[in-house]
């Protein structure tokens, strides 16, 4: 028997398939980056990890304070550099730590981001002050410079300004103990 002329046989489409596969690869890929641990999640390179940390003369946000320089990098010992803002939620979860972590003498250098000036004080004003300076950076040009993805992100300076880690995210206990204390305790 012949086909009729114009007439389709009947038989499977491969097309129909398409839309599964692209599902299933898709799907595999979601799979392989839950995998990952936490830590590996939230580690972005950074084209600074030992190397100097790019310049971070800054405003400050308090006049009487003065704001922080490249020189502050490269005094003697380890200290912290913090982008935060009052609009970032997260930066208020990890705010107690860093809190905490100035009581306990750690020297957190903070540059306020895209933010305004009388917010960022509000916010320091409700949670306290954890940072040893701050500056501003309206523009967010500091930021670009610093390669920053969001806030909040925290970069561990080691005495000779070199960059020996970066966060990006919040600062969570888990993080600060298995990320943070080693290269503090040095």
């Amino acid at each position: 028997m012949s086909d009729a002329p114009g007439k389709s046989k009947p038989g499977f489409n491969l097309l129909l398939l398409l839309p599964l596969a692209i599902s299933l690869a898709i799907g595999g890929l979601a799979a392989a980056s839950f995998l990952k641990s936490p830590e590996d999640r939230q580690s972005l390179p950074s084209a600074f990890a030992g190397r100097p940390a790019p310049a971070l003369d800054l405003d400050p946000l308090d006049p009487a304070a003065g704001g922080p320089t490249s020189a502050m990098l490269t005094a003697p010992g380890v200290k912290l550099v913090n982008f935060w803002a009052s609009w970032c939620a997260p930066c208020r979860v990890e705010h107690p730590l860093l809190t905490e972590l100035a009581t306990q003498g750690v020297p957190i250098i903070g540059v306020n981001y895209k933010d305004s000036p009388e917010n960022a004080q509000d916010f320091l004003e409700e949670l306290g002050d954890p940072f040893t300076h701050v500056g501003v950076d309206p523009a967010g040009r500091t930021g670009i410079n610093w390669g920053l993805y969001g806030v909040p992100e925290t970069f561990v300076i080691d005495g000779d300004g070199t960059v020996l880690l970066r966060h990006a995210g919040p600062i969570t206990r888990d993080i600060y103990e298995s990320r943070f204390a080693p290269l503090l305790e040095n």
